[in-house]
Order: C-alpha cells, then sequence, then structure tokens
C-alpha cells in the first residue's frame, strides 16, 4: 500500500466525503441499485459510523469499507459481512483496496469474528480477484439475481476464515 495512506476508524464528519466516493465509483457492474443521492445520509441505524474504515490520503478521503453482522441472529454473531467498498480511481492500483479488506477482517477478528462473507456482482471480474487474493472463495451463486441495463447478473457469495487455524496459506 501507499505509504502515504492511512486506514483509520470513520468519524462522523467523514459522511459526506464517503458518499462522494461511493458516487465517484458508482457503476452497474459494481452496484445493483440505483445511485445515491449526493444529499443521502449514509450513515443510519444498521449502517452506523463504527462500522466504517476510511482509507485517507493526506486530508482526503479515497476509499473506505463497511462492515455489520451477517444478520441479526445471537447463533450467527460469529460472522461478519462486507456490506461495501469503494476506492477513488486515483487511488487504484496500489494496494488500498487490499489493506481495507485486511484491516477490516482484523478489526473483525479482534471483536471475535471467526468469518467474513460479501457478496459481488458476477461481472465485477476486478473486484472478484481482489477478493480472492485477500483469501475469499467462492461459496454459492445466485443465477441470474439481478437484471441490470437488460442483462442478467448473477450474485456471487463468497467467504473467508478468519481463525488462525484456517487463514489462506494455514491450510
Amino acid at each position: 500500500m501507499a505509504s502515504d495512506v492511512v486506514i483509520r476508524p470513520a468519524r462522523a464528519e467523514d459522511e459526506r466525503e464517503i458518499v462522494e466516493v461511493l458516487r465517484s465509483v458508482w457503476s452497474r457492474v459494481s452496484e445493483p441499485g440505483p445511485e445515491r443521492p449526493a444529499d443521502a445520509a449514509l450513515f443510519d441505524e444498521r449502517h452506523p459510523v463504527e462500522s466504517y474504515l476510511v482509507a485517507q490520503r493526506g486530508q482526503q478521503i479515497v476509499g473506505y469499507i463497511t462492515q455489520a453482522p451477517a444478520s441479526p441472529l445471537e447463533s450467527n454473531r460469529h460472522v461478519r459481512h462486507i456490506q461495501g467498498l469503494a476506492v477513488r480511481e486515483s487511488a487504484r492500483g496500489n494496494g488500498v483496496a487490499v489493506a481495507l479488506v485486511e484491516a477490516v477482517c482484523a478489526a473483525a477478528r479482534a471483536a471475535g469474528a471467526r468469518r467474513m462473507t460479501l457478496r459481488v456482482l458476477g461481472h465485477n471480474n476486478p473486484a472478484r480477484q481482489l477478493y480472492r487474493r485477500c483469501g475469499f472463495e467462492v461459496v454459492g451463486v445466485l443465477p441470474e439475481e439481478f437484471l441490470l441495463d437488460g442483462v442478467y447478473v448473477d450474485d456471487v457469495w463468497m467467504s473467508r476464515p478468519l481463525t488462525d487455524a484456517e487463514e489462506p496459506g494455514h491450510r
């Protein structure tokens, strides 16, 4: 990762800039939902500021990642789910996304999680490659789950263990 980028917990005052990052990278390759309006709230009860990490270069946020419990069930509390990841185009190619993924996995592990999951659109090859590099494996595919601009797109579910005995390279 570029030595001038710092990964840190998000703060409430980062909301507008995180939305800018999200809007700057929005496309049908990465998002099945509509584009978020510039004035839309990001942090809410389901998406608290504490669930976000940001990548900051100087005074600018260049990326973020967010995670949450995989479900509200107590029996599922050991699983966390990546809900979003975005890196500005200008900051891509120097390890920022990998650093964000590794940081969120480390935070989840420190909080007692044993597994991290995520969903990614089947045609988002750059994201799928990133997650594979970070130790995620495909655990399921929902074929033609989304109809995006007239094309059916698979919903790919990926998972990674967070326990030392199962981490990538330790099997």
